[in-house]
């Protein structure tokens, strides 16, 4: 858990610049969203003026100390681009000097890549080809840029119409995955609510009658949660591709089980992993954070690359050097010309999302499933809500947790028991 501020900013062998604030960038309605919470306090117990888009004045991310100003725009991730730019502009505006953004959602990475110039004016962010992180966020540009360097990838399907799918379930193997296949698309007409494990074929043609005559959705072998484990690369990637913080890690619990949101997860030394995770990125030309989701499959020895986030990972402060760098600390500095400094990641330390790691849990030990690359103690724990320094985003999000939070939850596990049904 994090510590005092001045405790916390004095233990780091590097300062921040403090006339260079920034602002946390989500579009789409979900105030219960952790990583925010946690880049807010990354950058603020450092003394950087942090500035944050919030569905309304009580979210969690807005009850934070470590907050300059919430700037309240509600937003469904659904509205024109122009209209989201001119927003961002007005923002900075109201800001009045060049802030670093930090997106926390594909929607806000896609956008500020697609309006760079428009944008760059008030604000800094990584200069990226434009079209890329829209492929990324897309499970089937994703796949196919994994096809086009070599890189595995579960085998993936596009239906395009109702009948492929009924195609399709004539000759998968179950379970498959389902996934929404595009970024701002999942916003305005999502075929499931995340990443949902379909077990039958009548499961897949139930839930497939719901999605109109053109699936906005990808369906996905599934790896055998006993042949497989679930990794996660999470780093920084300056201009030249090259990584300024790169971390691996494994996953333990997910919610929904195997198949959502990291519960619970450790660091993992993984100089395979790393190894994979840049080449791929340097073979694409990527800049910026980039949170990746892989599973190993232990039938073939083969790690798989399910997601490409051109963004913050909701989870990154699982991740720290033992210089005090994480992926967000990193683009800060790198962005405001100073350098950032290496050091070894903290092994052994993990990361628990309160919320969801207790049904996690529960699910979990019925499933049986184990993590054999996890460590059997941790060295440390970082919790996603609560913080001695910070304990107001906790106590909110509980207070949201009795309706929105409980029904959100509720939503993913009935999707996911539709497509086990």
């Amino acid at each position: 858990m994090g510590g005092p501020v001045g405790s916390r900013a004095a233990s780091v062998p590097f300062e921040a610049d403090r006339d260079v604030p920034a602002l946390i960038v989500k579009f789409g309605d979900y105030p219960l969203h952790h990583g925010g919470v946690g880049a807010i306090r990354s950058l603020g117990r450092l003394g950087v003026p942090m500035y944050a888009i919030t569905e309304d004045a009580y979210t969690p991310a807005a009850s934070s100390r470590y907050l300059t100003r919430a700037f309240v725009w509600r937003t469904r991730g659904t509205e024109d681009a122009g209209h989201l730019v001119e927003g961002l502009l007005r923002i900075g505006r109201r800001i009045g000097r060049p802030t670093v953004l930090v997106p926390t959602d594909e929607e806000a990475a896609v956008l500020i890549a697609e309006h760079q110039d428009a944008l760059a004016g008030p604000f800094l962010f990584p200069r990226v080809t434009p079209g890329l992180p829209r492929r990324l966020a897309s499970k089937q540009g994703l796949y196919e840029l994994c096809v086009e360097h070599g890189v595995s990838a579960p085998v993936t399907s596009f239906p395009q119409t109702y009948e492929d799918v009924v195609a399709f379930a004539e000759r998968a193997r179950f379970p498959v995955v389902a996934k929404n296949r595009e970024a701002f698309v999942r916003r305005s007409r999502p075929a499931v609510n995340g990443t949902t494990r379909i077990t039958t074929r009548e499961g897949l043609l139930t839930l497939a009658r719901d999605w109109g005559e053109r699936p906005g959705v990808v369906l996905q072998e599934y790896l055998p949660r006993e042949d497989a484990e679930d990794w996660i690369v999470h780093a920084y990637f300056a201009q030249d591709a090259t990584p300024r913080a790169l971390f691996t890690g494994v996953k333990v619990r997910s919610w929904p089980p195997h198949a959502g949101m990291t519960a619970h997860a450790y660091v993992v030394d993984n100089p395979e992993l790393a190894d994979l995770a840049e080449r791929f990125v340097k073979q694409i030309g990527f800049t910026g954070i980039a949170d990746l989701d892989l599973r190993y499959d232990r039938r073939d020895g083969q790690y798989k690359l399910l997601d490409f986030n051109p963004r913050m990972g909701a989870q990154f402060r699982l991740f720290e050097s033992e210089s005090g760098v994480d992926v967000v600390r990193a683009m800060h500095l790198d962005l405001t010309g100073r350098p950032v400094p290496a050091g070894e990641q903290r092994s052994g330390h993990r990361f628990v999302v309160e919320n969801i790691d207790l049904p996690a849990l529960l699910a979990y030990r019925r499933s049986g499933y184990t993590t054999p690359h996890a460590p059997a103690r941790a060295s440390g724990t970082e919790l996603a809500w609560l913080a001695a320094d910070d304990p107001l985003p906790f106590v909110t999000m509980l207070a949201r947790l009795v309706r929105p939070g409980v029904k959100h939850l509720y939503q993913l596990w009935r999707t996911h028991r539709r497509g086990s049904a």
